[in-house]
């Protein structure tokens, strides 16, 4: 085979590579909002397996929303003080140990919504280390603060605490459930009210940071892809590098959605397994599975 086929058949298997992660977001998206006519009667869907959460951000308020919303469930436990969330954690520790961060390259359909958005042809952007680092621990900081601490000791007289986070900060309930039913019910229209100005202000300026900068919220703000993180390092399913056939190109950083520095540390806490780094890997040093052999680093 000649050097120009061979070229010609790593692009074919690198677009096949990124086309199967889109493939998997698009089903998993459908998957979890399968529910078609609430979208189209602007109603929730109630049936039992609402009871069930499903291991990624999912709004509960969605009209398609087939499963519960992790954050949103363990909010709920935490702030009606009826009973310690295990169910909820327990969910959320199965697919932490299982997959780690490929929840979120793979699963998350918010994921999918600034992995689109991204690819609008606008100049792009990168942050400044001294700045990235910090504002990365900024998630840690909201699902302690917003999804335990405050539901958990900041109780209105009714003795039930709202859920802090899906209220006043989630882009995904406000994308996936508010704009769908005030399209689809005038009464909710007419009291929309500050409230819903100021997620949809916080939905529209993440979206707008995700045209510039990629998966900002996953980076910055995402509550269970902190949870997650703290999974990463042994998680069943990893990420490896073989330090051998690495030939340090720098083409797995280049791409890597989440910044990571692929050769110094694939294992990091913010890879989101997504697969970019080992669909460009010219020498083929990148690889993953559910194995725990082979080379995590160089």
């Amino acid at each position: 085979m000649s050097g120009m086929h061979r070229h010609r058949l790593k692009l074919r298997l690198k677009k096949t590579r990124i086309s199967f992660q889109r493939t998997i977001q698009l089903l998993s998206a459908a998957l979890f909002n399968g529910y078609a006519a609430g979208f189209r009667k602007g109603r929730i869907f109630t049936g039992s397996s609402k009871a069930v959460c499903v291991p990624v951000l999912n709004c509960y308020s969605c009209p398609g929303a087939l499963g519960a919303c992790p954050i949103g469930a363990l909010q709920e436990a935490v702030g009606g003080r009826r009973h310690f969330p295990f169910y909820a954690l327990g969910l959320l520790m199965l697919s932490g140990i299982l997959l780690g961060r490929a929840v979120c390259g793979l699963l998350c359909p918010f994921g999918l919504v600034q992995d689109l958005i991204h690819k609008l042809p606008v100049p792009k952007r990168n942050i400044p280390a001294a700045l990235d680092r910090p504002a990365r621990l900024l998630k840690y900081l909201i699902l302690l603060i917003m999804v335990f601490l405050l539901p958990a000791f900041l109780v209105p007289e009714t003795n039930v605490a709202p859920p802090y986070f899906c209220k006043y900060l989630c882009p995904a309930g406000t994308l996936g459930g508010g704009i769908p039913l005030l399209l689809t019910n005038p009464a909710l229209r007419q009291a929309a009210g500050a409230l819903f100005h100021w997620k949809l202000l916080v939905l529209l300026l993440i979206l707008a940071a995700s045209a510039l900068i990629q998966r900002p919220f996953c980076r910055y703000l995402c509550p269970l892809g902190a949870f997650y993180a703290l999974f990463n390092r042994f998680s069943f399913y990893q990420m490896h590098l073989d330090s051998e056939k690495c030939t340090d190109c720098g083409a797995c950083e280049r791409v890597c959605p989440m910044a990571v520095p692929v050769t110094l540390n694939i294992s990091s806490p913010e890879c989101i397994r997504c697969g970019q780094c080992r669909g460009v890997c010219p020498s083929g040093a990148v690889s993953s599975g559910f194995s725990r052999t082979g080379q995590t680093g160089k």
